[in-house]
């Protein structure tokens, strides 16, 4: 069964505003601009919760940081066609259902997914139509001090990380793959460039909130 086909039902209620893929690798700033986002504009973005089969770390919480599954269920759901995009890494798979984007649109709000490099190829072959953003570090030295700054991995999992982030830095460059690169250097100025970028979509939301 094709990505289209198992797509078709979550976009077919996808009216509005596009929704937005977020990516690049872990310790690039995903998560602090997505943070800045939805502070200042919390009522017009919602964010899609992905699932994924690693066990939660110290403070996350079940249904909001991520769904937190077996592989036997979250596999099950897959075949069933459930999710839009899944990927593994590190030994875990991780993956955005259609309940979790139809969850954000119910609320007319405009749905934000976090995805990996495969992920957002993934999606590039159904009708979702987001706009495509890539949050990168400036430099491979910039992203292992932020991640060894974190004390969250271990040095086997860190190492992992920094080469899914030269992959993701080399590849992210692909023409077409991406409406925007933010390379994240000074935190200000990637936010203003993220907020230009989405500036007409949060107006199309906030206008119809209005009304």
């Amino acid at each position: 069964m094709s990505w289209r086909r198992l797509c078709s039902a979550a976009v077919a209620a996808m009216t509005g505003p596009r929704p937005v893929v977020l990516s690049g690798p872990s310790g690039a700033g995903k998560s602090t601009l997505l943070k800045m986002l939805l502070k200042d504009y919390g009522n017009v973005f919602g964010f899609s919760v992905s699932h994924t089969t690693r066990q939660p770390r110290v403070g996350e919480v079940n249904g909001k940081e991520y769904h937190f599954v077996t592989r036997e269920q979250m596999q099950k759901e897959i075949d069933a066609g459930e999710f839009i995009e899944h990927a593994e890494f590190s030994g875990n798979m991780y993956g955005t259902s259609k309940a979790a984007v139809q969850a954000v649109q119910a609320r007319n709000q405009i749905c934000v997914l976090d995805i990996d490099l495969q992920g957002v190829k993934n999606i590039k072959k159904t009708d979702l139509k987001p706009i495509y953003i890539s949050v990168q570090a400036p430099s491979i030295e910039v992203l292992e001090k932020r991640l060894r700054d974190r004390r969250t991995e271990s040095e086997e999992s860190l190492q992992k990380r920094l080469n899914a982030a030269r992959v993701d830095m080399e590849l992210s460059n692909e023409p077409g793959l991406f409406d925007l690169i933010i390379i994240n250097n000074d935190l200000q100025k990637a936010y203003s460039e993220l907020k230009e970028i989405l500036a007409e979509e949060i107006q199309k939301v906030q206008e119809s909130k209005k009304s």
